[in-house]
């Protein structure tokens, strides 16, 4: 390809150390002789037990104390069946038990890649050419599970990116669960993932309310495992409305914590195994207001689920399911609406890439256009998008990745019409990045990707993965490229 890419040498690099605690989950019968062993120990190795724990981990967690005391109380049923009979467990006795059932997680330890980028909304204190942003990473651990972690930084006029200082002692949100839902759609996404008995599909459909809430579902479901024997279908149904439910959720962070020690870890049953490939975008709305959105992979090892993250400073999040024809992996939702319509990228086949259109966020029922398939030998496997849609003065700018020959993933670029961006109006001819020597090494050999791109003084930034072990970031001059590709339209 003519046009000049430059690879900037700025490795955003994985931290072994940034631990989140999590719940050690083990069998019931095993956690009793545990809870009993703690409770039969002199009161002075108890003392002793205690001071080495939080000697050991004080300084690792911002309230380790709180996060023992939250880790007993997942006990409670356990300990009611015990015969412990008028023995009362002390507070310290709490806190010991709460940390056999705790866990230390390295988030970052197996893989750190998938980054996207976006302006963050504070730009003030600035020098002339720079630009606050934020950076999110898929950052994996111990098991394969994936989550959403953060930088942020200031890029500058000469395109190189300053990172602020990366916090240690990582946050988990509050899980808060008061989505409100509406019985037609939940029955729409139901009856997509699973065709139910005709039986069972009329308890629900007598059951639900028009709205209702996920308590107010949790105990529906409750009331339906107690009233009817449930064949082995219908159970599975029953416990398929609370997965899907599980999937609405909002989560707050505190306000004294970095963004960087914000981790965005799997709290629904829909992703307990992974928060893949997330792809940010600022979206603004026709009024001027701005809201981060991000589209994502939900992972709970048999099935995927689209899902839309959002929010407005990064501390309040909402999530919601994606319904609808967009399905598989890749979705990206477009800067803003187009000819009065959300539009959004997808791949619903594993192969190709989709264009599709719809009034509502969160619900894509239209037909989805088939936008292009492979046509390069580097990209026979397979085609899919890099995030969102970058709005230019020729076109939407949409970067793709490729999938070629020995598995070799390779970054290139398309354009779309502004006023109908279902027409490609330019393409590369070659890619943008493919892997280089140093690049090629790694977790998943061979692979360059990027989930998310922004312009800044005249250039695309673009950040990307280096076959998963970590990430860096590359420019190219917009208008080049630009011209590039529409001289291949």
């Amino acid at each position: 390809m003519s046009v000049q890419v430059e690879r900037k040498p700025i490795i955003f690099s994985p931290d072994s150390k940034r631990v989140l605690a999590r719940f050690f989950q083990l069998p019931e019968e095993r956690s009793m002789k545990i809870i009993k062993r703690v409770l039969d120990l002199p009161r002075q190795r108890q003392n002793d037990l205690l001071n080495l724990i939080l000697r050991n981990f004080s300084k690792r967690h911002r309230s380790v104390v709180s996060i023992l005391e939250k880790n007993f109380k997942r006990l409670t049923s356990i300990i009611k069946k015990m015969s412990l009979g008028d023995r009362e467990i002390t507070y310290k006795e709490r806190l010991i038990i709460g940390a056999y059932f705790t866990m230390e997680y390295s988030i970052e330890a197996a893989a750190f890649f998938n980054p996207s980028i976006v302006e963050d909304l504070d730009q003030s204190q600035l020098r002339e050419g720079e630009k606050r942003v934020i950076l999110s990473f898929r950052a994996t651990g111990e098991g394969h599970v994936s989550s959403i972690v953060f930088r942020s930084g200031i890029i500058d006029k000469n395109l190189d990116i300053q990172l602020d200082d990366v916090g240690r002692l990582l946050e988990k949100p509050k899980q808060i669960k008061n989505h409100q839902y509406e019985k037609d759609d939940f029955l729409a996404k139901l009856l997509a993932l699973h065709a139910p008995e005709d039986d069972m599909f009329d308890i629900i459909n007598k059951k639900l309310t028009e709205t209702f809430t996920y308590e107010e579902l949790r105990r529906l479901v409750r009331e339906i495992k107690d009233e009817n024997t449930l064949s082995v279908d219908s159970d599975t149904l029953a416990n398929q409305m609370m997965w899907l439910a599980s999937s609405h959720y909002e989560m707050t962070y505190s306000l004294d914590t970095a963004i960087s020690e914000r981790v965005i870890f799997p709290l629904a049953e829909t992703e307990i195994r992974g928060i893949e490939d997330a792809r940010f975008v600022r979206f603004q709305d026709e009024k001027g207001r701005i809201t981060y959105y991000a589209t994502y992979t939900a992972y709970d090892g048999f099935s995927i689920l689209p899902k839309l993250l959002s929010t407005k400073d990064f501390i309040h999040f909402k999530v919601q399911p994606i319904n609808g024809k967009i399905a598989n992996k890749g979705a990206a939702l477009f800067p803003r609406k187009i000819n009065g319509k959300y539009a959004m990228l997808s791949r619903v086949d594993g192969e190709n890439n989709y264009i599709s259109f719809s009034e509502n966020i969160t619900n894509w029922h239209e037909d989805i256009v088939l936008l292009r398939e492979p046509q390069e030998p580097w990209e026979f496997v397979q085609l899919g998008n890099c995030g969102s849609p970058i709005e230019t003065n020729k076109g939407w700018l949409m970067i793709t990745h490729s999938v070629g020959p020995m598995r070799m993933y390779t970054l290139s670029a398309t354009l779309l019409d502004l006023d109908d961006p279902t027409k490609i109006i330019g393409r590369s001819k070659q890619p943008i990045l493919s892997p280089t020597t140093t690049e090629r090494e790694g977790y998943v050999p061979n692979v360059v990707y990027s989930c998310g791109q922004m312009v800044h003084n005249g250039h695309l930034i673009i950040p990307y993965a280096m076959s998963d072990y970590a990430s860096t970031y590359a420019t190219v001059n917009l208008e080049d490229l630009l011209h590039e590709l529409l001289a291949n339209g």
